[in-house]
Formats: structure tokens, C-alpha cells, sequence
């Protein structure tokens, strides 16, 4: 049979196979473009988020981001294959407290604050404390490798080179919009605080040691 004989119900498929086409590309689209925007503001100074409307948090003059128990909110699923190949969920260390650093090997900020956190974490292991990294814009394991052994850092990173677990992260919470970033979990999986800019030692404990020292 030929196209222009084709009975109605065939023509009716074939403009809701191609409309159902147009939505998936459009859906694509938008998530290409809100990772995009994500990481336009790669491995930059950083920057600030107010605490108005809802949002429930307040950022001090360090930059750094705080919110008071009983108002925060849980991160998101994070879950996946580490750089070195393993399995990993964050929601496993509920009743820990976590460090959450976003980098990547090709950055400089990064690059700045690793020798911190690599001391940093070692300190704290002992403590109730787990720091996580997750990796992203790195095209291959290879250079994420290579880069934990020159700083010596131990702790596990996610590897997430296209930014899908930093897009779980709810609009007007504390998500990491910069890289790098730094979040602080309370022992139950809430997001305390944020940095979006790369943290010293001094700062990255000012962090740190109040959600330690919660009840």
C-alpha cells in the first residue's frame, strides 16, 4: 500500500510516534542546558545565595552558607561508582557526619584546597566524620586517579563527569552551583552548610566543627 493510500489509523501512529520525538528531544534539551548552566560556573571564585523567601539558610560573610536544625533538608539520592571502580552510597553513612566536596582534577581552586582536605580528613576519621568527593568534568577516571595520589587523599570520590548527581540537588537549597563546592551533612543526611568557593583549612573546619559538635 502506498503513503497517500495509508488508512487514517496509520497516519494517526505516525504523528504520535513523531510528536512523542519532539517530546524526548525537548527533554534532552533541557537537561543538556540546566547541566550547562551548572557548570558554566566551573572552577570560578565562587559566589553567594541569599537566604530569602523560603530558602531557610543565611550566608555569612566568609560565604559560607549555614542553616539551623530542624529546617534543613535532606540531600539527594547519591549513589554510584567511585573513580577507583567501587560502589558507593552517601545515605550509607547516615549517623556520620559528611564532608561533600565537588572538584575536579582540571581545577585550580581545586588543586588549592586538596592538601586541606586531605589533612583535614585524616584528622576527623577517627571522630564520627566521612569526607566524599564527587568528580566531575573529568573525561576519564584516569587524571581523578592520578590526582588523589599526588595529594594524598583517601576518601572516596563518585565519579559523575556530566553533572547528573549535582542536578538532584533541589532549586533554593543548599545545592553546589560552583566548582569547587563544599557541603556539610548532619549525621541524619541534611544539608548544614555550604561553601561555593575553595575553602583553607581555618574555614573548611569553621564548617565543619559545629555540625561535629551537634546533639
Amino acid at each position: 500500500m502506498s503513503a497517500a493510500s495509508a488508512p487514517p489509523h496509520a497516519n494517526r501512529t505516525t504523528r504520535a510516534a513523531e510528536r512523542t520525538r519532539r517530546v524526548r528531544r525537548s527533554a534532552a534539551l533541557t537537561a543538556g542546558l540546566a547541566a550547562t548552566a551548572l557548570l558554566v560556573s566551573a572552577c570560578g571564585s565562587g559566589g553567594t545565595s541569599g537566604g530569602g523567601g523560603n530558602t531557610n539558610f543565611v550566608t555569612g560573610t566568609d560565604g559560607v552558607a549555614t542553616v539551623a536544625q530542624g529546617k534543613r533538608t535532606p540531600a539527594p539520592d547519591l549513589s554510584g561508582k567511585t573513580i577507583a571502580g567501587k560502589t558507593l552510597d552517601v545515605a550509607d553513612y547516615k549517623g556520620k557526619v559528611v564532608v561533600l566536596n565537588v572538584w575536579g582534577s582540571w581545577c585550580n581552586p581545586c588543586r588549592a584546597e586538596a592538601k586541606y582536605f586531605a589533612k583535614v580528613s585524616k584528622a576527623y576519621a577517627g571522630k564520627g566524620v566521612q569526607f566524599v568527593g564527587i568528580n566531575t568534568r573529568d573525561t576519564s577516571t584516569g587524571a581523578a586517579l592520578a590526582f588523589e595520589k599526588d595529594w594524598e587523599i583517601t576518601y572516596p570520590s563518585l565519579y559523575d563527569p556530566t553533572g547528573k548527581l549535582l542536578l538532584r540537588f533541589k532549586k533554593g537549597t543548599l545545592n553546589p552551583q560552583a566548582i569547587p563546592s563544599t557541603l556539610i551533612l548532619d549525621r541524619d543526611g541534611k544539608i548544614a552548610a555550604r561553601s561555593l568557593s575553595a575553602l583553607s583549612e581555618e574555614r573548611l573546619l569553621k564548617m565543619l566543627k559545629p555540625v561535629v559538635a551537634e546533639k
